[in-house]
């Protein structure tokens, strides 16, 4: 598996850290160019690499970590995205509710990414929060993990955990999923499950 971040902003900036401190190598990539990446790669290291958008698209993850409308133009550069994950680390804060068209957002980001297998997680905490270490008081923060494709969200979860998280899994996206919704209940709860 390989994994690119998209968005380098608050969200994006402190998933790369995450990936840094685990050792698991990533690229990151923004719509200014690698260049303008190269102070956040030189002090997160070698596991970290900047990347064109036209790379980053190719990775068999990408993470979303783009305001909310930026999914769209993201999801255009490819006709098909059969064989990518798309880990949906994105809130609909000043989204109105009917440009969802009461859809779940992710099935929103799911209809721009034909044939990709989305997953909504890394969404609930403050990006704050999201970079510091996941080990807290002798436990693990909490990440919820939801999907309408078990695999996916399976293999996911996994690469969550490998971040340092406890997961736990919601099920679907338009059940489940809805508890990670802007004002929903789950999103910026900062749970730490012990042991």
């Amino acid at each position: 598996m390989n994994y690119a971040i998209i968005g380098s902003g608050n969200v994006g900036s402190a998933l790369a850290r995450q990936f840094a401190r685990s050792g698991i190598a990533v690229s990151i990539a923004n719509t200014r160019g690698a260049g303008s990446l190269t102070s956040l790669t030189a002090e997160l290291g070698p596991k970290v690499t900047a990347s064109s958008l036209s790379d980053a698209i190719k990775a068999d993850v990408i993470i979303l970590a783009v305001p909310f409308r930026a999914h769209a133009a993201i999801g255009a550069e490819k006709p098909d995205w059969a064989g990518t994950t798309v880990i949906d680390a994105m809130n609909t804060y000043g989204i109105d509710p009917e440009e969802l068209q009461g859809k779940a957002s992710s099935d929103v980001v799911a209809s721009a990414f034909k044939g990709a297998k989305v997953v909504k997680t890394l969404n609930q905490l403050p990006a704050k929060l999201l970079a510091k270490d996941p080990a807290e008081n002798g436990g693990r923060r909490v990440m919820f993990v939801s999907s309408n494709d078990d695999a996916a969200s399976a293999s996911i979860a996994q690469l969550v955990e490998s971040l340092g998280f406890a997961t736990i899994a919601l099920g679907r996206v338009d059940k489940g999923g809805l508890l990670l919704e802007r004002g929903a209940p789950l999103v910026l709860q900062n749970l730490i499950k012990l042991g």
